[in-house]
């Protein structure tokens, strides 16, 4: 979880439109290889799986009396562009958030936000600031969730946080319509 106390030199320089993160472990070998499995190799097992720890985490966060130990009032998941989720056949932030909101006894709403244009791969952008570009007006609020939105903490589900470019570019679309909070859930985040 993200404090501003243990914030990196580039995101005080930067600062992000989320609250807060969550993250179960890091992004290194041999975690890396199953989340390939699930992303890339339909190994779609492994999601309740991530789901499942990701929910014990937050749990045993929310055992500390913090000021963000609060759950979200709705969960949503990091859409794919129409063409990404065609070519691979399901959407694997969507597959961690299922079993997550039914462990958290949380809403899911994946159609809070869209993907409105198709992106390169965050992978194959190395450049921050292509990163950075490459998401900007990527996501889109369809007028109808609007009023799921304004004023409500969402919590945001996705597989892997690298530099953390397409979890801030959701959450500054996030906050377009009024969320009051939102917190990142996610599987592995890169140290």
């Amino acid at each position: 979880m993200s404090r501003p106390s243990m914030l990196c030199g580039s995101c005080l320089k930067h600062p992000r439109a989320f609250d807060a993160t969550f993250a179960v472990i890091d992004y290194a070998a041999p975690v890396d290889q199953l989340v390939l499995a699930l992303k890339f190799g339909g190994r779609l097992a492994l999601a309740p799986v991530f789901a499942e720890m990701l929910g014990n985490t937050i749990r045993q966060h929310m055992l500390i009396a913090t000021e963000d130990s609060t759950l979200p009032d709705v969960l949503t998941a990091v859409p794919l562009s129409a063409t990404r989720l065609q070519l691979r056949g399901f959407n694997q932030a969507l597959e961690i958030a299922k079993p997550l909101a039914r462990r958290l006894a949380l809403p899911l709403q994946h159609d809070l936000v869209r993907r409105q244009r198709d992106t390169l791969p965050q992978s194959l952008v190395r450049d921050l600031e292509h990163r950075r570009s490459n998401l900007r007006r990527a996501f889109t609020i369809p007028p109808e969730a609007i009023e799921q939105i304004r004023g409500r903490h969402v919590g945001v589900v996705d597989d892997v946080m690298t530099t953390g470019e397409t979890l801030h570019e959701f959450a500054r679309t996030l906050r377009r319509a009024g969320a009051r909070r939102i917190t990142n859930l996610v599987f592995a985040r890169t140290p």
